[in-house]
């Protein structure tokens, strides 16, 4: 008979603060870098949670999928730098941030005046992408069976944005989209999503902002 695999885990990192995170630019497209205390984030969590025996088992991963922007990117290197080597990974804008199209830069107050009742849960962002095309994008990202796919590993870690990240939580639990504003995650922070009772029929979200904890 053979061995029966664990369930999979799906490690999600938001990137660690940029100069827009700490003032509430909505930043999409737009690639700019961490900041010292963005680095210094990724560097705390880095340490309390990836490596042999810790959360993150380089060994266990089958699949690493990181957003392009260098701020996802570097925050992925930061996670590994301490170990010496980078797992296996692909650059994706599968993973990339909800595009805000003509609300990019702006802060909340600033889209207010343009649009009062504008809700991007509900009403997507103008000359960008709309719920639907945002919705099609992470359900994609999540339909892929991971434990199948996988071999002799059982982990996968998405390292991407606030905005993506909160839709791909709510859609791996079978939310519905604007859920999605229910759930915080703070810059430099891991989410653990898996299974409930062995079962791909159950997904779960087991961890939520693990950085918060860690001191």
């Amino acid at each position: 008979m053979a061995e029966s695999r664990p369930m999979p885990r799906l490690f999600l990192v938001r990137h660690g603060e940029t100069e827009w995170s700490q003032n509430g630019r909505h930043t999409g497209l737009t690639d700019i870098p961490l900041t010292e205390r963005g680095v210094e984030q990724v560097k705390k969590i880095s340490k309390a949670l990836v490596g042999d025996g810790l959360v993150i088992e380089p060994k266990n991963l089958c699949t690493v999928q990181v957003s392009p922007r260098q701020r996802a990117r570097k925050t992925f290197e930061l996670l590994f730098e301490h170990l010496g080597k980078l797992p296996d990974h692909v650059l994706t804008e599968d993973v990339q941030e909800w595009n805000y199209g003509d609300y990019e830069g702006l802060k909340p107050a600033e889209i207010k005046k343009l649009n009062p009742t504008w809700k991007i849960w509900y009403d997507g962002c103008p000359g960008g992408e709309s719920v639907e095309q945002m919705q099609a994008r992470v359900d994609k990202v999540i339909s892929k069976k991971y434990k199948e796919e996988g071999i002799h590993t059982r982990d996968v870690l998405i390292v991407a944005h606030g905005h993506f990240n909160r839709v791909l939580i709510s859609r791996w639990i079978n939310f519905p989209l604007c859920l999605g504003t229910h759930f915080n995650v703070e810059p430099g922070s891991l989410a653990i999503l898996s299974y409930n009772h062995n079962s791909l029929d159950e997904p779960a979200l087991n961890a939520l902002n693990l950085a918060a904890v860690i001191n």
